[in-house]
């Protein structure tokens, strides 16, 4: 305190001397002008003190604070995200499994259904040769039956004929051909 009226004591003094015959230029230095520059200076510096620079650093701090937690919160962000992109990729290849194993399923069905369906195939296959080879040893049992039959009734008409007409060896064998000729070849 007693500094500041030491100063306003002596730049009083020369602020109010009057000037000799120089003239004022921009260079000049005047002591009582730099003194009251000085004290207005440092009034105003604590008149700032307790009026702004409160308030100018609380809303600096609460700034640094917000940008602080807005940076943290982007990391985070950042983070969850490059999650989500692991997650899906696994996912993604999850999913590429699975469909893969699906198709190989598919396919081994398909192979077993095809094989199925020649299988019975070859089984149906193998009854109707079956029965069309009973069928035909049935026409062929049936056809011989009928053969025999024609055969011994000519064989009869055959020994009729040679009885009734009882004539020499050779002429039966004649007579035996003729009947022969009359009954139908297999072909």
């Amino acid at each position: 305190m007693f500094i500041l009226n030491l100063l306003y004591n002596y730049s009083m003094v020369l602020l109010f001397q009057e000037p000799a015959h120089e003239k004022a230029t921009l260079l000049t230095v005047n002591p009582g002008l730099i003194i009251w520059t000085i004290i207005i200076f440092v009034l105003l510096l604590l008149l700032l003190r307790k009026i702004a620079w409160k308030p100018l650093l609380n809303s600096l701090n609460t700034r640094e604070t917000s940008i602080r937690s807005a940076i943290e919160s982007a990391e985070k962000l950042k983070d969850e995200a490059q999650q989500m992109i692991e997650e899906n990729r696994k996912n993604l290849a999850e999913a590429n499994a699975q469909s893969m194993k699906i198709i190989a399923e598919a396919r081994e069905i398909a192979a077993k259904e095809k094989d199925s369906i020649v299988d019975k195939a070859r089984e149906e296959v193998k009854k109707l040769n079956d029965q069309a080879m009973k069928e035909i040893q049935q026409e062929k049992d049936t056809a011989l039956s009928e053969l025999r039959s024609t055969v011994s009734e000519l064989a009869v008409k055959a020994a009729e004929l040679i009885i009734k007409q009882n004539l020499d060896e050779n002429k039966q064998k004649q007579i035996i051909d003729q009947y022969l000729d009359q009954v139908p070849s297999k072909n």
